[in-house]
Order: structure tokens, then C-alpha cells, then sequence
């Protein structure tokens, strides 16, 4: 049985030019252990169906879908004290942007703590003993000073470790990251890369990433679903999506990376749907 299985999600915004559709009937799943990459461009609704799966949209959002199910469980259904004993304890999710998602009020610490006490029977000191073990788990040396550091005196990548270690902080089942990449030089994109493949193995958990960046995709997942315009386009095993890969869109995002290039510059998208349509008359 799937770990999370989403069928026809649909989420609408209300705004001022009137209701915006963002996603539009997007199926998923995700097995037990298993690593799914969401790939798509901006705007294709790739966040915005893990943030429904978490229960983190505004008021505007409205979403509907036959149902969303996480290890057995309707969580669509399911009342918000019910929800919150799940979000945060068995599935976990990293942010796009660090500072952003971290407290600039309170040490790292304590938001670390605060997880824990939230959806565990620790003490105080066990707590802390718990942050120390997941600070050292992801790398961040010097971790008795480090968890009383307030954000800003840390730089982006650690700041990325301490919120993967607030997302595994109660051994989730499932880890959503979503770019956690992002705004990070290269080195350091690696080396979070290569923690949370490790980490995902040692902890058998299963992990979503959403990603614009197919290199990654095509080192960490077992298989890859396509979005574009809110919808699920292509999804197939990452060696099958590479070496044929059935939509147009999944063909102008593979012939957009670099060692494809030919010529004097890197083609777009919408050179390669203007390819398509010349050659198919539209029908692509």
C-alpha cells in the first residue's frame, strides 16, 4: 500500500481578478521508502500541492479532491487537532528559503524543542539532548553553542541543516522538500544533497523533492511526475523519463540542459513547443 496517495487535487484561489485555478486534478503516489521527484517550472503548482497536503494554504485557497490519504488515513477529512498530530510528527517538510521559514525571535533551539514538544513525551532534557543528536546528524559543528544561535547569526546553509533537522526531528515517514537547494552556492547545494540522500537511507523514510534541477533528479529519485500548467503531464522511473521521455514538455526540459545544448545558446521551452507545432500541426 502507498505511503501518500493523492487523487484529482484541485486547489482554486480567490483574488481580485477573480478565482484562479493552480492545480488542476493532479493524481499522485509515494511508496514506503521511496524517493518521488515533482519537476516542473515555476508556477506548474508543484508547492502548492505539498503546501495542501500540509494544511498550510491561506483562506483563499479552496481545495477539493476524491482523497488524500497518508498511510491509510483521509487527511483531507480528518479535524485540524487530528491533522497537527500528523503534520510535523510523521510527515515532515523543508522549505524553499531558511531564513524565511525559521523564527528571527527565537534561538534555533528552542524551534528545534518546540517540534519536539509538541508531538512527543520528552522532558526538557531529553529535548535537548534529541536537538543535540539531529544538529550532529546533519553536520553542524560546535552544536551545544550553535543551538543557541538565533537564525541570523548563521549562514544559509546551516540554517538549511537546522530546518532539515526541525523536519526530522520526530522520524517522519515522509520528508517533503521542496527546493531545499535553493539560494545556497554549490558546494554547499551538495553537500545538502548528499545529507539527505543519506539520511533518507539510514531512516528508510520516503521523501518527495521538488526541483527544477534534473541533474538531481536524475542522482537521487526513484521516479519523476512532470507538472506543467497545474497538471501531471508525464510520470514514469527516472531512467525510463531520460532516455525516452513521452511528453513535450519532459522533451523541452531535457533538451534545456546544459550538455544538450548545441549551437551558441540554450534552447527554451517555448522553442521546443514551436518545434513541435511545426512539425505536428498542433497536435503535440
Amino acid at each position: 500500500m502507498a505511503l501518500l496517495e493523492i487523487k484529482n487535487l484541485c486547489l482554486t484561489f480567490d483574488t481580485v481578478g477573480g478565482k484562479l485555478k493552480a492545480v488542476d486534478g493532479i493524481s499522485l503516489h509515494v511508496d514506503r521508502g521511496e524517493v518521488l521527484a515533482i519537476v516542473g517550472e515555476s508556477g506548474s503548482g508543484k508547492s502548492v500541492s505539498m503546501l495542501a497536503v500540509m494544511g498550510l494554504l491561506p483562506w483563499t485557497a479552496t481545495i477539493t479532491a476524491d482523497y488524500i490519504r497518508f498511510d491509510g488515513k483521509d487527511i483531507l477529512n480528518l479535524s485540524p487537532s487530528d491533522r497537527r498530530k500528523i503534520i510535523g510528527k510523521d510527515i515532515g517538510m523543508i522549505f524553499q528559503e531558511p531564513m524565511a521559514s525559521l523564527n528571527p525571535c527565537f534561538t534555533v533551539g528552542f524551534q528545534i524543542e518546540e517540534t519536539l514538544r509538541q508531538h512527543t513525551d520528552l522532558d526538557r532534557a531529553a529535548r535537548r539532548r534529541r536537538a543535540v543528536e539531529l544538529f550532529r546528524m546533519v553536520g553542524i559543528p560546535n552544536t551545544e553553542d550553535r543551538l543557541s544561535s538565533y537564525p541570523h547569526q548563521m549562514s544559509g546553509g546551516q540554517c538549511q541543516r537546522v530546518m532539515i533537522a526541525m523536519a526530522l526531528a520526530c522520524n517522519p515517514k515522509l520528508l517533503i522538500a521542496d527546493e531545499p537547494t535553493t539560494a545556497l552556492d554549490v558546494t554547499i547545494q551538495k553537500q545538502i544533497l548528499e545529507l539527505l540522500v543519506n539520511l533518507q537511507i539510514e531512516t528508510g523514510m520516503a521523501m518527495i523533492l521538488i526541483t527544477h534541477d534534473m541533474g538531481v533528479v536524475a542522482e537521487t529519485a526513484d521516479r519523476v511526475a512532470v507538472q506543467y500548467k497545474g497538471r501531471r503531464v508525464e510520470e514514469s522511473d527516472v531512467l525510463s523519463l531520460f532516455e525516452s521521455p513521452k511528453h513535450p514538455y519532459t522533451r523541452a526540459l531535457l533538451s534545456a540542459l546544459p550538455e544538450n545544448a548545441t549551437g551558441d545558446r540554450l534552447p527554451s521551452v517555448s522553442d521546443y513547443f514551436l518545434e513541435e507545432e511545426a512539425v505536428t500541426g498542433g497536435a503535440a
